[in-house]
């Protein structure tokens, strides 16, 4: 293995660390605002990654989606997640609306499209890495591309409109505010069943048209 390899590992790990953590910070802090106290009391408000970690979706999910792929020499598909932030969603709709749930369902969406349009403007003054450069820069270099590649497709896929994802619950309570209960009610009960439908795109051809068009269209916009 080159320390290339051990760079791009690092970096993939890194951004994806921030990329999983602030999104989960994002939806905790936005219920802050409008008067919920549930993450900031968990201490889930914190930037202590400890605290935010998931040992299945922070570790295991991206080890074998992403990492021993690459290990092995082919392409994986970096994909995972921190512990969901608590919040009482009561709290919110009684203080904000409607339009404050929904709100809180799109930070995390709105932070990792921050990250990655920051990150994009930051790569535009950025040289590729040449064997003059110092370890440092290269791995800089990567980290920016990592994290510009890794927050957009977050940003994709909780923007897909999957039970028990950003997306589902932003239509949730948009149909709730309209008074178009039975959307709600679909997407309550399949709740449970969201993580499958992830499983099944992401293995599936489905995969392109959900996911990988979307992250290039995006990252296209970005990095031209």
């Amino acid at each position: 293995m080159t320390s290339i390899d051990l760079f791009e590992i690092a970096a993939a790990i890194l951004a994806l660390l921030v990329a999983i953590i602030g999104h989960e910070i994002m939806h905790g802090w936005v219920a802050y605002k409008y008067g919920d106290n549930t993450a900031k009391s968990a201490g889930r408000l914190s930037l202590n990654p400890l605290v935010h970690i998931d040992p299945f979706g922070s570790i295991l999910v991206p080890l074998m989606t992403y990492f021993i792929p690459m290990l092995l020499g082919s392409s994986g598909f970096l994909f995972g997640w921190a512990k969901p932030v608590p919040i009482n969603t009561h709290t919110v709709i009684r203080n904000g609306g409607y339009n404050a749930a929904m709100q809180v369902s799109l930070a995390g969406i709105a932070y990792n499209l921050f990250l990655a349009t920051l990150f994009s403007i930051l790569l535009t003054s950025m040289h590729e890495p040449t064997n003059a450069d110092t370890p440092l820069y290269i791995f800089g270099f990567i980290l920016v591309i990592k994290l510009v590649l890794i927050n957009v497709v977050l940003a994709v896929l909780n923007l897909l409109p999957v039970p028990g994802f950003d997306g589902a619950h932003f239509l949730s309570y948009l149909s709730l505010k309209f008074k178009i209960y039975k959307v709600a009610e679909f997407l309550a009960k399949a709740e449970p069943y969201g993580m499958i439908v992830i499983i099944i795109i992401l293995v599936t051809p489905l995969k392109v048209p959900l996911l990988v068009w979307p992250t290039q269209t995006l990252l296209t916009l970005l990095l031209n």
